[in-house]
């Protein structure tokens, strides 16, 4: 059925598209689409305004058909109830942080902070050494 639908909405929209480019400029915002053209006479005008209004109509109608089959088979559910999924640690060894005492948490990081500072860190680059 979605299938059906989804053809006859591609066929408007097709439709529509070649209906709103045969329709004759008004506003001549570019200086193109005046002249004489392919279809001059008023009576052809209203046809295709009507044939837009008529195909614009359709494509309305087969977007809400869309969009309610697409939901018909929808369940309501819930992330309340649902499982939480296993949270995987940390690939390496690294060294926890004890949790605040008497500040916050950017007091907890600014001793973080201070912990890796104080570690050995080498003065300068080194050449790489041949065994």
């Amino acid at each position: 059925m979605q299938t059906v639908v989804i053809v006859i909405h591609l066929m408007i929209v097709a439709t529509l598209i070649g209906a709103v480019l045969l329709q004759k400029s008004e506003g001549g915002g570019l200086g193109v689409g005046g002249g004489a053209g392919f279809m001059s006479s008023r009576g052809t005008a209203n046809l295709l305004t009507r044939t837009t209004a008529v195909l614009a109509v359709g494509f309305f109608v087969t977007s809400l058909l869309l969009s309610w089959l697409a939901s018909y088979d929808r369940k309501p559910s819930s992330i309340i109830n649902a499982n939480p999924a296993s949270q995987s640690q940390p690939a390496g060894p690294a060294t926890p942080i004890s949790p605040p005492t008497g500040g916050g948490i950017l007091d907890s990081l600014k001793k973080a902070d201070e912990k890796q500072q104080n570690q050995t860190v080498p003065a300068g680059p080194q050449a790489p050494r041949s065994q």
